[in-house]
């Protein structure tokens, strides 16, 4: 169309299509740009900085490893002490076990001095009989109990001592006494209850008890020859 009603036509050079996507590109990333920047300067307004807290999580993380580490030597320190007191303990426990022996030992050694002094010859004395060592004890089997002395000679020893022994064993049974005797009376023979001894005679024996019954003590009688009357008695109580 022609004239003055005539729509106006501008004419402008074309431009390529990758260069307006370019220039879009370039435009986005201005924006994030600007962005990120205004992101940053809002988080540093509000107190929150990206560079400290990088830094805090360094020291945290490097703190972390440094009590880790301290822990694991704590850890082997304590492994080491609780070796070094279970060694210390059963030192001690070493300890108390060779105290104990001695003190058996120191004990047992006291009975053979006195028993060696009992065997000793005294200067015109005349001679006589002692009883070391009485002991009872329960034996392994209900019932069964089992008895052990050492009979010495003292003095002058001219000749052997002959004689026998006689055991009372005092007993209890619902709450009566009774006693028993051994040998028994009707033993004729009693082979292990005869003493014939210049120095030392060691006896052991055993002997039972009925059911029920509780052994409370044991006699000792040393008889010499055929006397019925006993040179010399002692008692011992159950062990």
């Amino acid at each position: 169309m022609f004239g003055i009603a005539a729509p106006r036509v501008a004419v402008r050079t074309a431009i390529p299509w990758y260069w307006r996507w370019l220039a879009f590109i370039a435009l986005a990333i201005v924006i994030m740009m600007f962005s990120r920047t205004a992101y940053d300067f809002g988080r540093k307004f509000a107190g929150f900085d990206q560079g400290e807290a990088d830094h805090e999580v360094q020291r945290l993380t490097a703190a972390n490893a440094k009590f880790e580490q301290e822990a694991v030597q704590l850890s082997g320190n304590l492994v080491q002490l609780e070796r070094q007191m279970q060694i210390e303990r059963a030192t001690y426990t070493d300890l108390v076990k060779q105290v104990k022996s001695l003190t058996d030992e120191n004990a047992s050694l006291k009975e053979d001095l006195a028993f060696f002094q009992t065997l000793m010859p005294s200067g015109g004395k005349e001679g006589g009989v002692a009883v070391n060592r009485f002991m009872v004890q329960n034996d392994a089997l209900p019932g069964e109990f089992r008895y052990r002395l050492l009979l010495t000679q003292t003095g002058q020893r001219s000749k052997d001592f002959q004689g026998r022994l006689q055991f009372v064993v005092n007993l209890q049974q619902d709450g009566k006494k009774a006693v028993m005797t051994l040998p028994a009376e009707d033993d004729k023979e009693a082979r292990g209850f005869k003493l014939n001894f210049r120095f030392y005679q060691r006896v052991e024996g055993t002997f039972r008890v009925t059911p029920g019954m509780v052994v409370k003590s044991m006699q000792v009688r040393v008889l010499e020859g055929d006397s019925k009357e006993p040179r010399l008695t002692q008692q011992a109580n159950l062990s």
